[in-house]
This record gives C-alpha cells, sequence and structure tokens, in this order.
C-alpha cells in the first residue's frame, strides 16, 4: 500500500562510513558531528537554531543556540539502545528528568555529582537525588515554569507511575510523573511527553504551550500505544513528532509505521523516525 502524504514519514540519510566523523565525548560535540554524520533533513519543523540528538528510548541530548547541553532522561550506561558513544558524556549543563523509573532516573545521579548539571525534576525527585549529594537541584511541579537562561521549562501532566529503586530493594515514592514543555530563545517549543496514556487534556497543552515539535512515546502495554499516540497528536495540534520509548523491552511492541498509519489522516504531518545516535539540526543540508 502506498504511503499516505498527510502523514510523511522522513527517514535518515546517511552519507558513506568513510565521511563520518568520529564521536568526541562531549554532548556539544557529540551532537554537531553526530547529525554532521548521520544527516537527517529537516522538512516542515523550524528549529530555531535547537539541535535535537535521539539517544535511545526516552533519552534525547538537546543543545540550545546559545551552546548549552541538555539531556532529558539520562539513561546511558545501561540503556541497550544507547549507542557507546554516548555513554560517557563529559559535559552537560542541564538534566531533566520525567519520573523515578530507572530507565528515566538512570544516571542523573553520578552525573548531577560529576559535571554540576542543573537538575529539574518533580519535588521528590529532588529530595531523593539532593539527598544523594546532588547540589545543584531545581523542583518543578506540574503547571509551573522554571527560567533557566537559556530557556524556559513547564512541567505538565502525564499518566503514569513513578518510583524509585532503593538500593535495598526497596520501593521509593517518586511523586507524579511529569512532561516537559522546553522553550528557547528563538521562539522554538519543544514537547518531551515522558512516559503516559492518552488524557484530554493535552488539548490544553497544544492550546497553551503550542508546541513545534513532540516527543511522544508509541510502544504501548506501559505508555500510548501508536494509535493513542495519533490521537494525542490530533489534540495537541502539533504538526512535528519524534516516536520514542517503542522497541527496547519486548513489552513495548509499538512502531513508528502503526504510528504513522493511525495518523495518516493528519494533514501535514511530518514524522521524523530517528535511531539512536541521530538527530534533526537546521544548519545541517542533504548532501
Amino acid at each position: 500500500m502506498p504511503r499516505p502524504e498527510a502523514a510523511e514519514i522522513i527517514s535518515p540519510v546517511r552519507p558513506p562510513p568513510q565521511q563520518r566523523p568520529g564521536f568526541p565525548k562531549t554532548v556539544a560535540r557529540v551532537c554537531l558531528y553526530t547529525l554532521a554524520g548521520y544527516v537527517q533533513e529537516v522538512r516542515g519543523v523550524e528549529l530555531g537554531g535547537v539541535r535535537i540528538v535521539y539517544v535511545g528510548h526516552a533519552t534525547f541530548q538537546i543543545t540550545t543556540p546559545g551552546g548549552k547541553n541538555i539531556i532529558i532522561d539520562p539513561w546511558l550506561q545501561e540503556n541497550p539502545a544507547c549507542p557507546e558513544e554516548f555513554k560517557d558524556v563529559q559535559d552537560v549543563d542541564f538534566l531533566l528528568i520525567t519520573h523515578g523509573h530507572f530507565d528515566h532516573l538512570g544516571d542523573a545521579v553520578p552525573l548531577a555529582q560529576r559535571t554540576g548539571a542543573t537538575t529539574v525534576s518533580n519535588f521528590e525527585i529532588y529530595s531523593y537525588i539532593t539527598g544523594k549529594g546532588v547540589e545543584n537541584a531545581v523542583p518543578v511541579q506540574k503547571g509551573g515554569t522554571a527560567d533557566l537562561g537559556d530557556f524556559k521549562v513547564t512541567a505538565v501532566n502525564a499518566f503514569h507511575s513513578s518510583s524509585i529503586a532503593g538500593e535495598d530493594g526497596s520501593i521509593i515514592y517518586g511523586g507524579e510523573p511529569l512532561g516537559y514543555v522546553l522553550e528557547f530563545e528563538s521562539g522554538f517549543k519543544l514537547y518531551h511527553a515522558g512516559d503516559t496514556g492518552i488524557f484530554g487534556d493535552m488539548r490544553l497543552i497544544g492550546e497553551l504551550y503550542a508546541p513545534d515539535l513532540a516527543l511522544l512515546p508509541i510502544g504501548n502495554q506501559v505508555v500510548m500505544s501508536p494509535y493513542e499516540a495519533a490521537h494525542a497528536t490530533r489534540l495537541l495540534g502539533v504538526k512535528n513528532v519524534v516516536p520514542m520509548h517503542y522497541g527496547t523491552f519486548p513489552f513495548l511492541p509499538g512502531t513508528p509505521e502503526e504510528y504513522r498509519q493511525a495518523a495518516s489522516d493528519i494533514s501535514g504531518l511530518n514524522v521524523y523516525v530517528l535511531e539512536p545516535g541521530q538527530g534533526l539540526d537546521p544548519t545541517v543540508k542533504t548532501p
């Protein structure tokens, strides 16, 4: 069956291996060099100078127009989808944590301790990580906005659970899960939905914040299915989507193709399917 024009899936374009540069061990250079080597042509979305790299699962590395480095849900060392070149981060300015599960809280504590990164989370996770020695932490709760200088981050709703596995095997309450809307100096707005099911107030997120690009989970079983993620796209009114949180574990069977098919009636929708290590960059052109 031919692909409908309404929901266009935009696949990465890779240059020959000999043209791909190495991967420096800093977030800023990882973003720059990865995107120079693994080119994703950007059509339909103005990124406002923001570089976005998918590291696998729900983890993204972002560089602001001013050169600050952000990691959302920093699950790196044990993330089976994360390329080896991205595991050893030496330079990061901000960490954003959506909830307490191991595949999202991940390496936040040692990474924040090593780099001094400003770490943003709900109050319960803020209390947990500061108790572990993280000094530069910022609490947010749903509906609140933190101005971090190069960008603002607003905490929005997510429907999921949130707990932290204690070292003794106990389960620690991790507060309520969050999604984040990031607004950059250029005006570009990015929505990371976190782990969530669909909910009607996604329409409010669209009305209040009008994100230019949404990072949406599609894995099914423990987050939205592709079918529900497609309707979430309609509620948000967003025209540019990166699917995430699928395929990492057997209980995440949803696929980008299923999402594309479910969203095929959405006029003008661009679906950016990224492999781990690939990303979106407005400054990089296809060869």
